[in-house]
């Protein structure tokens, strides 16, 4: 794809009736050996959330949609119909008769109904992990197997904003052997149709063979509705909309209504329609045509099932019944299409791959029109970006620690107790509401505030629950004499360290009250290998001694616990030390108060205006200084760091290694939005211009920490608290930084704040992002292109390099990046945006939240 870019102008000429492609001629004899064979495939797009709520979607169209399936397919087996989303079919399967499910699954065994992808939602590509698609796709795919007894074999993604290649391999891994794809950038599209490339086999970047190999069909036009799918002129698609026919309550915006079919004009009709099937047929390499016919929640109402089934039946049999017009015509699956098409290339016989095209990369970032770049998304509402990530952190433990639970809970009578059915439910609910945000309008920020709202609830439920299974299943796990084990919900065994009191707040630390009496302190390693890795707690006293599971002493950091940049609250304090943890183990620590404890306390130093030198504390020692001149060193085994005295960001990076200084400029900066009439939103990305640097007039208030087992900077700033930390242990952990931002822009107006990473590194306008924290994208930071087209989507990593170093941001949550200068990468932390993008949403994004932005900071050398 980047060669692709690298010829393609990006200019935006007029094409006629097609208006972002050019005018198609056909010979009207092309078909005399070879008749058109054109797939006319209804389907109605159900998003699971949007402008409603999933439950109201489904009360008020869902529901209906699917009750007049099963009636108006049985009336003739010559209808077909498509459907995708199992979040939607399983709630109303639930709900139906058993004459009922005997009906889908005649249709289903007759062909005439089909399962596409089959996930739980139609994911999203570019803010999703991996983990949580094939999550969703697991979730959807059991669901059919168990209750219909079907494996979905093709893919069909009309509406996510790009398309990613994790997607097309993990359909390939799932057994599938087609795809089909629509939103990709319009000038993409149309030098795929000069080529005649629109269907090509998608390869993954590191397959040298074939083995990653699916077909996949692009649609050529600007949407998946009716007016832009059966050819190149939606003036006369929409004419065969017919659930616009005069009367209704929607209308055609070309001013040309539908005719009803009719002997009368039969003829005229068929011949207009058949002219843009033969003209769409143009732009591929086949005479197998597929033609959608569908929208958004379309075919709820009996009568449009009737409007639309009827009268192109009666334009396919007046078609069929001339031979002299050299087309076939009929309701089809997305199967039906690609076994057609198949058949027609020979492809499912060895020789012949060649047939079709092979494509590597992505299409991402998606255009519809002019430079309308859909980049805003990338970042819209982080806050659920990142309650994404946490919550399939502990989706992923309490699955591993209940498997295993299960496992003891079966060894002993006395044990049976465990509640594994109803912890078995809340990880199936669990994985479905995760599955559920994993949809096009949820993860990628672009619902009404309240669907939010709905989708935030439910994470936070999740969470709540998913906390209890892990606690009852750890409990378990770690008695030694399981003789003793005993159940009561009221009183759980444990408690976790950490609390979130609502869906949109973020979470704070437990504090555990200490006595001479050990506590016990749980801590599981959920990932496959060992861990060495620094574990923070808070407790009521800084007397404090911790012993490992081995029962020997371990060292501690106290920390003191701030209310706000320059109180000491004497509430809690935190501990902090290095945990040593086997794969997938949990390691059972004691805490317990000592008068004589040897805990080491970190020493602060506070640059701050009108400061009052030494600030007794009972405890810490604290210094306070004015912000000057002068540095702030932080330094560990690997690196020494140096920051700004005056604003306390990082400067300077001198890795010890190799003895060099690196230049490594953090800095904030801040994006507007045009003055045009079209503004940036949840979906689009339209700044005013380069972004302004960020300018406080006074020097923010600068902490910095000093301890033994980490060391930290943390700056104060109106819209942001920046910390930098730097770990002083051995491996990975000790070799990076950690960056978070606790971002707070709920005062601004049409403002995007963004981290921006200045160093030496000498990129050449090359930088890399990953792609679903699955694989690795080159990206190319193009002059021609406006600011917004070179930002993509950062799932977990983006990374710069040169022949000397490498340097890497990694990220826990998903968020928009970009490299836009030599040496630089920079990441679009929060958006506040008083308008409507003009993408159907029907609102800006205000509802922002106290959001916290975590990052790990890696320079490495190559």
């Amino acid at each position: 794809m980047l060669d692709v870019y690298d010829i393609l102008p990006f200019d935006n000429p007029d094409g006629g009736v097609w208006k972002q492609g050019f005018d198609i001629t056909y010979n009207e004899n092309e078909w005399d050996n070879e008749p058109l064979q054109v797939f006319v495939v209804p389907h109605s797009h159900n998003d699971p959330g949007w402008l409603k709520t999933f439950d109201d979607y489904f009360r008020d169209q869902t529901q209906h949609i699917l009750n007049n399936m099963v009636i108006k397919l049985q009336e003739d087996n010559r209808r077909k119909f498509i459907w995708s989303e199992i979040s939607y079919f399983s709630k109303w399967w639930d709900g139906i008769d058993s004459q009922k499910k005997d009906a889908v699954k005649r249709l289903i065994k007759d062909g005439q109904f089909e399962i596409v992808t089959g996930g739980w939602v139609m994911s999203d590509e570019a803010s999703a992990h991996y983990f949580a698609i094939i999550d969703q796709l697991i979730e959807g795919h059991q669901w059919l197997e168990k209750n219909l007894g079907v494996k979905p074999k093709s893919g069909w993604a009309v509406d996510p904003f790009g398309h990613s290649p994790t997607m097309a391999y993990l359909l390939k891994r799932t057994g599938f052997s087609n795809m089909l794809i629509q939103r990709v950038h319009y000038s993409v599209k149309k030098h795929f149709a000069t080529q005649k490339t629109l269907e090509f086999f998608w390869r993954q970047n590191w397959d040298l063979g074939s083995s990653t190999d699916i077909l996949c069909h692009m649609m050529p036009f600007y949407s998946y509705d009716v007016p832009h799918t059966c050819g190149p002129d939606p003036k006369i698609c929409c004419q065969f909309d017919f659930k616009r026919l005069p009367g209704g309550r929607v209308s055609c915006p070309w001013r040309v209504p539908p005719e009803a079919i009719h002997a009368g004009n039969v003829q005229h009709r068929a011949w207009i329609i058949l002219d843009q099937y033969r003209k769409k047929s143009k732009l591929f390499r086949t005479k197998v045509l597929l033609a959608p016919l569908g929208d958004d929640f379309r075919y709820a109402e009996s009568s449009e099932w009737d409007q639309q089934y009827q009268n192109y039946q009666k334009l396919f049999d007046y078609m069929n019944s001339h031979p002299e017009w050299h087309v076939k015509a009929q309701f089809g699956t997305l199967s039906d299409y690609f076994e057609a098409l198949r058949k027609e290339s020979n492809l499912d016989e060895k020789s012949s791959n060649s047939f079709f095209p092979v494509l590597s990369g992505d299409f991402f970032t998606y255009a519809d029109r002019d430079h309308h770049y859909w980049s805003g998304y990338f970042t819209s509402r982080p806050f659920y970006k990142r309650l994404d990530r946490v919550m399939e952190s502990y989706i992923r433990a309490a699955e591993i620690l209940y498997s295993l639970a299960l496992v003891q809970s079966s060894k002993s009578e006395k044990m049976s107790v465990f509640p594994s059915v109803n912890n078995y439910k809340l990880l199936a609910e669990a994985r479905r509401n995760l599955g559920l945000f994993q949809h096009h309008d949820a993860i990628t920020g672009t619902a009404k505030d309240w669907v939010v709202v709905d989708y935030g609830t439910r994470l936070f439920h999740s969470i709540m629950n998913l906390k209890k299974v892990i606690i009852d299943s750890a409990h378990i796990l770690v008695l030694k004499d399981k003789s003793a084990y005993s159940y009561d919900a009221s009183t759980p065994f444990l408690k976790m360290d950490d609390v979130q009191a609502s869906q949109d707040s973020l979470p704070h630390k437990t504090v555990m009250k200490l006595t001479l009496q050990p506590r016990y302190l749980l801590i599981y390693n959920p990932t496959e290998q060992e861990r060495f890795s620094v574990v923070s707690v808070h407790v009521n006293s800084p007397k404090v001694k911790l012993l490992s599971p081995m029962g020997k002493p371990v060292t501690v950091q106290i920390s003191a616990v701030w209310d706000g940049a320059t109180t000491i609250s004497h509430e809690a304090y935190q501990i902090s030390f290095v945990a040593h943890l086997p794969p997938l183990g949990i390691g059972v620590y004691q805490l317990s108060a000592d008068e004589s404890s040897e805990a080491v306390l970190a020493d602060y130093n506070i640059y701050i205006r009108n400061s009052r030198q030494e600030k007794a504390d009972r405890i810490f020692k604290i210094k306070e200084m004015e912000n000057s001149a002068d540095n702030i060193i932080l330094e560990n085994a690997y690196m020494k760091l140096w920051f700004s005295g005056m604003s306390g960001l990082l400067e300077k990076i001198n890795t010890k290694e190799d003895g060099k200084n690196h230049q490594m400029k953090v800095e904030f900066a801040w994006y507007g939005t045009t003055s045009n009439r079209d503004k940036s939103g949840a979906y689009l990305f339209l700044p005013d211009g380069d972004a302004k640097p960020y300018i406080f007039t006074d020097p923010p208030t600068i902490r910095v920490a000093h301890g033994r087992i980490f060391s930290e900077v943390v700056c104060f700033f109106h819209h942001v608290t920046h910390t930098m930390r730097l770990y002083k242990v051995q491996g990975l952990e000790g070799q990076s930084l950690e960056v978070s931002n606790i971002v707070d822009i709920r005062g601004e107006y049409n403002r995007e704040l963004a981290m921006r990473i200045s160093s030496d590194i000498n990129s050449r306008n090359r930088f890399y992002t990953d792609l679903n924290g699955y694989q690795i994208q080159p990206r190319l930071m193009m002059s021609k292109l406006p600011l917004q087209a070179n930002i993509y989507p950062m799932t977990t990593m983006a990374y710069i390099q040169d022949v000397g170093v490498r340097l890497t941001l990694h990220s826990a949550q998903s968020l928009g990046v970009a490299s836009l200068k030599n040496g630089q990468l920079e990441v679009i932390m929060d958006r506040r945006l008083m308008q409507d993008d003009n993408r159907g949403l029907g609102q800006g994004v205000q509802d922002n939240k106290i959001t916290a932005n975590v990052f790990r900071l890696l320079l490495e050398r190559r």
